[in-house]
């Protein structure tokens, strides 16, 4: 599998939590992203749903997504139009709510990156590249296991199970 992503950095700490990224007074109403996508990261930058383009890339410090574990954290973001989300540590529920929503979780040292930086994600096999052009700085992430790229390169767990036959409709059966 190949991915490139190219974008501009979009800059922020340590423990950024499930609600600093969309809060729950938002969610009262509804959690369709798509609606919410216009507060995404309201209390740490008011100014940020307004600003992100389409291909930006989050870039953070440690303990990305931590918190509670509500999946809308993850689709609210890819809603915003950002794919792909580089963090010095992520928090395993959200590393594992942005796989299996189709959003990527790449895990590498952050700390040169500044808000603006022209960067890239470039996912070849298992090998995960960062490039920070601004700074002319390449780095390799930490791996994603085979299973997880699976599921990423199919757009998320539902349309991995669609295409592999595994959801109701299949034959198959759960028992306990």
């Amino acid at each position: 599998m190949m991915i490139t992503l190219e974008g501009r950095a979009r800059q922020f700490g340590d423990d950024i939590n499930t609600d600093y990224i969309i809060s729950s007074t938002r969610k009262r109403d509804t959690i369709d992203a798509n609606v919410l996508k216009q507060w995404l990261l309201e209390h740490v930058d008011p100014t940020f749903a307004a600003s992100v383009k389409p291909g930006d890339i989050i870039v953070a410090g440690k303990n990305f997504g931590c918190g509670s574990a509500m999946e809308v954290a993850a689709t609210v973001i890819m809603a915003a139009g950002i794919k792909a989300v580089v963090a010095q540590s992520f928090s395993r529920t959200f590393f594992r709510n942005a796989i299996n929503n189709g959003l990527m979780p790449v895990q590498c040292d952050t700390s040169g990156f500044e808000e603006g930086d022209r960067i890239s994600v470039k996912l070849d096999g298992s090998t995960i590249t960062v490039v920070n052009f601004t700074k002319e700085r390449s780095l390799t992430a930490e791996p994603i296991p085979e299973v997880m790229l699976r599921i990423l390169q199919a757009g998320g767990l539902v349309p991995h199970m669609q295409l592999h036959r595994a959801i109701a409709g299949s034959g198959s059966t759960i028992t306990s």
